[in-house]
């Protein structure tokens, strides 16, 4: 008995480890949204060339991923800003159809190129933390990469809270995003603002590649299930609610990692709809969401 509740209380541990990830890569995706009002379909494509580049670094200069964050967060700020600039700027005020197709096209250009550069092998990081991969509290089995993974997601979510409630740039974000036409009569410039946010959705998205490649592998098509995974996280979080999709991530972690194993892998995948569904049906604003804005 008691070591099922100590596998029971490592499920759910793991659970929210992994959920922290999915709350960090899909806060990315809540902020364009709730700023631009934009969906970025290519999404999944940013997070593993964010995977990519935490591998290469490893492999070529041998730097560990975690600190590889200080050359991936300014180098997707940068891909971020050329990304708006020449792909999203152009399309703001397009009809939805045209977003679509610009941020999709942009997804299977950035997978194609992957996959003529560096093939479908799959490539991971093993052994950053050397032979011992985890430490034991009691019976409980706590994995060093999760943990980091966890730690660093929380730490960047809240350091993003802060900068949107306690920086006059983040203020002009939520202004912006509560009301447009009110924050260009106050003197905003919005296109600053679409710059800059998308630019930190981008440098959020490669920090997370970086947390992820040490626990999975990384595949030119390994995007599309984390994106699948953003956007779960994001609808029941609150379209635009940064706290909400913390939360919403943390949720969905614990449901992957029961599902994974006390069903059959094949309904792992669909559980995490069924659930959305079931709760979209009663609230259909999202879970934790009050309003849509930061």
């Amino acid at each position: 008995m008691l070591n099922d509740i100590s596998i029971l209380i490592e499920v759910v541990l793991n659970g929210l480890f992994v959920g922290g990830i999915f709350a960090l890569f899909s806060v990315g995706l809540t902020l364009i949204f709730g700023i631009m009002n934009i969906v970025n379909f290519a999404h999944g494509e940013f997070i593993m060339l964010g995977m990519y580049m935490a591998f290469w670094i490893f492999a070529i200069l041998g730097i560990n991923p975690y600190l590889a964050i200080v050359i991936i967060a300014p180098a997707f700020f940068l891909l971020g800003l050329i990304t708006q600039k020449l792909v999203i700027q152009p399309i703001l005020r397009s009809f939805g159809v045209a977003q679509l197709f610009a941020t999709v096209g942009l997804g299977i250009i950035m997978q194609n190129s992957a996959l003529i550069l560096w093939k479908a092998d799959p490539r991971s990081i093993r052994g950053i933390f050397g032979q011992s991969e985890y430490f034991v509290v009691g019976d409980v089995r706590i994995f060093y990469t999760e943990l980091t993974a966890f730690l660093i997601a929380t730490v960047m979510t809240f350091l993003l809270v802060a900068f949107l409630k306690h920086t006059k740039l983040g203020k002009s974000m939520r202004a912006t995003s509560q009301d447009l036409q009110s924050a260009q009569l106050m003197g905003i410039n919005v296109k600053r603002i679409y710059l800059v946010a998308f630019a930190i959705s981008s440098a959020c998205i490669g920090i997370s590649g970086a947390v992820i490649v040490p626990i999975y592998p990384v595949v030119p098509t390994v995007g599309f299930h984390f994106a699948l995974m953003a956007f779960v996280v994001v609808i029941l979080g609150g379209i635009g609610n940064v706290y909400g999709t913390f939360l919403a991530g943390l949720t969905i972690g614990v449901i992957d990692s029961l599902a994974g194993f006390y069903l059959d892998t094949a309904f792992k995948e669909c559980t995490n709809f069924l659930i959305l569904l079931i709760i979209l049906w009663f609230r259909p604003s999202g879970l934790f969401a009050k309003q849509r804005s930061l």
